[in-house]
């Protein structure tokens, strides 16, 4: 009985050795899956940069992840139908919601993020039917309103796409204010003239997309 208990008292440390063998290796292992998938993460994104940065168009996998495009029979359409630029529309889409269907904290709903003020303005301009919030959830006519606005926003700015995308970021009122600060459209500079950081990258962002949209999606988009 003695004779047991000290060979059960001695398996522990006979062992310990293996295991910490077996733990090193299992750690060993995991660090390199690690460094794998970091590495692989590095060079997706050097790749997605690179292309991005203009040295070609993206490649079927790497474009679903970095510029990823959905619903564009109803951009087409409401492209076609209010006289825009579908690359447009979709590039003010991934900046506003990656295309992923989201409320945010100020109320904005939808693909395009529309919140219910601007849908009640848009439903009153337009003549249409009355306004229903949980409609803003619906692809169509979201990507509807969302296209309406823009469309009267480049109306309101003679075309200016800098100004107008500005506004669908930052309101009228504030880009009112600073095209009058700065002088007059003609003498605005978005990065001089834009006090909001936000505002800023949201514009550099939107135009630099469109181009990649219109890159990238040429058959997708009826361009």
């Amino acid at each position: 009985m003695a004779q047991a208990a000290h060979t059960r008292s001695q398996t522990p440390s006979r062992s310990a050795p293996a295991r910490r063998r077996r733990a090193g290796r299992a750690r060993g292992a995991h660090r390199r899956r690690r460094i794998v998938a970091v590495l692989l993460a590095g060079a997706l994104g050097a790749f997605a940069a690179a292309s991005i940065a203009g040295l070609g168009p993206l490649g079927d996998e790497v474009r679903e992840v970095v510029l990823p495009l959905r619903h564009e029979d109803i951009i087409r359409q409401q492209a076609s139908d209010k006289g825009l630029d579908p690359a447009l529309i979709a590039a003010v889409i991934f900046e506003e919601s990656r295309f992923r269907d989201q409320t945010s904290h100020a109320g904005a709903r939808g693909l395009m993020q529309i919140t219910p003020e601007t849908a009640r303005f848009i439903a009153r301009d337009s003549g249409g039917t009355a306004f229903v919030e949980g409609d803003l959830a619906t692809p169509q006519v979201n990507i509807s309103y969302g296209a309406y606005y823009l469309r009267y926003l480049l109306r309101r700015y003679e075309g200016d796409v800098t100004l107008a995308v500005a506004a669908y970021n930052a309101g009228e009122t504030n880009v009112n204010k600073w095209v009058q600060r700065a002088g007059g459209r003609g003498a605005f500079n978005e990065d001089d003239d834009v006090p909001f950081e936000e505002t800023r990258d949201y514009v550099r962002d939107v135009k630099s997309k469109r181009q990649q949209y219109r890159d990238n999606y040429e058959d997708e988009l009826g361009l």
